[in-house]
């Protein structure tokens, strides 16, 4: 875990491509059952993470994704996608498209910045 406070907090998804997950505190199964403080803490953020990897990694794409099949609890998926990347154009939950080792700007570096933004 990286950050947390009342409402939320986030963790890593070990990956080749840089990848945070936000979860709710309490443990709700559907946004819809959120409370208006935590939507706005998600979006806030959701919003804080997708703007530091523009920044720091310049992507091709974020993508930002909330499942809950196998972990019915609110969450959020948030991650920078390249074309080069193993899965690319595909989801990375998808087939993967190729055996790629990418070179990118260093993940911690990364961490600090969106915690200090945060």
């Amino acid at each position: 875990m990286i950050y947390k406070n009342d409402l939320i907090k986030i963790e890593v998804e070990k990956s080749s491509i840089p990848w945070l997950k936000i979860f709710t505190k309490k443990p709700y199964k559907e946004f819809s059952e959120c409370d208006k403080k935590t939507k706005e803490e998600i979006w806030r953020v959701l919003d804080v993470i997708e703007k530091e990897m523009l920044s720091y990694y310049n992507p091709k794409k974020i993508n930002i994704a909330s499942f809950g099949n196998y972990v019915p609890h609110v969450h959020f998926h948030v991650m920078a996608r390249f074309e080069e990347d193993s899965h690319f154009p595909e989801p990375m939950w998808g087939e993967k498209q190729r055996d790629v080792e990418l070179n990118l700007p260093d993940f911690e570096e990364f961490i600090r910045r969106v915690v200090e933004s945060l």
